[in-house]
């Protein structure tokens, strides 16, 4: 694992991927400072963390498109399956050199509400407790870009498929004001929802039989619930995709809320999409 933690963050650091990175995020955290805590005089930094959330849209997709991509296309691969690790290993070695190419303008953000503290009433501990959540909610935006860099031999499809997962996971909230809330509707999107599945763990696994048995299973549960009590599917669409939403849960730590839940569910959304990625490896390994 540290071989493979080590070579990735050397080529991060020898690649210009890294460095525009870097600088997306800290010129737009540092324009949200300007105009929030410069000019209009706002002392709460955590304000200025929910603007710059937005620029997760552009970066993620960027730094994770080519960390399992490039790879396949190169048949670089190849190599890896043949260390004497397993692929939880090479997947926690490359997450990881992520995570610190991550950190590194982080730390320098975390300078910011010391240095506004000398100049007015800053809250440091609701400051700090947001940038804590910001630092977790991208390592999980970096898990899903990683998943999906593992699916794809073509970095361009890669972050062209981050970029519209997390821009609709960003305005998820806006959208639901739009989905349909009747029971009908509901039943309609889940079911678009079990076809995504399906294809999915079909991609993943190659076996047909578990594909169709989880879609059936699932499609069973929810035709049972519409006929028995499909008042229970109303406006269930839109509260999934609220409650799904990494970006809406943070808020709670803008409006100074530490919200343990939303940890929680943080680290779970990381440890679900290193599985995948784990097991999207592992599925061409012995194909």
């Amino acid at each position: 694992m540290s071989a493979v933690f080590k070579h990735e963050l050397r080529s991060y650091f020898h690649s210009l991927t890294t460095y525009v990175f870097g600088a997306f995020l800290l010129a737009f955290v540092g324009l949200g400072a300007m105009l929030y805590n410069i000019q209009a005089a706002v002392s709460n930094f955590e304000y200025v963390l929910s603007f710059g959330s937005l620029i997760f849209v552009v970066i993620v997709p960027i730094l994770t498109m080519r960390v399992i991509a490039e790879e396949k296309k190169q048949k670089t691969d190849q190599l890896l399956y043949s260390l004497p690790i397993s692929t939880w290993q090479v997947i926690l070695g490359k997450y990881c050199a992520l995570l610190i190419v991550y950190l590194i303008p982080m730390a320098i953000i975390s300078i910011y509400p010391l240095i506004f503290a000398q100049f007015g009433d800053v809250y440091l501990l609701t400051a700090y407790g947001s940038i804590l959540a910001f630092f977790i909610m991208g390592a999980a935006l970096l898990a899903i870009g990683m998943f999906i860099s593992s699916l794809t031999d073509n970095q361009g499809l890669a972050a062209g498929i981050g970029i519209a997962v997390v821009l609709f996971n960003y305005y998820s909230i806006s959208l639901s004001e739009y989905v349909s809330t009747t029971a009908a509707g509901t039943v309609i999107a889940l079911l678009v929802l079990i076809l995504a599945l399906y294809a999915i763990i079909r991609y993943l696994t190659k076996n047909e039989n578990l594909a169709y048995g989880v879609s059936l299973v699932l499609l069973a549960g929810i035709m049972v619930l519409y006929f028995v009590d499909s008042s229970a599917l109303e406006g269930l669409l839109p509260q999934i995709m609220t409650t799904l939403s990494l970006f809406e849960r943070f808020n709670a730590f803008v409006n100074g809320v530490f919200d343990m839940t939303a940890i929680v569910y943080y680290l779970t959304v990381i440890a679900f999409f290193l599985f995948l990625s784990v097991q999207s490896l592992e599925k061409r390994r012995y194909n």
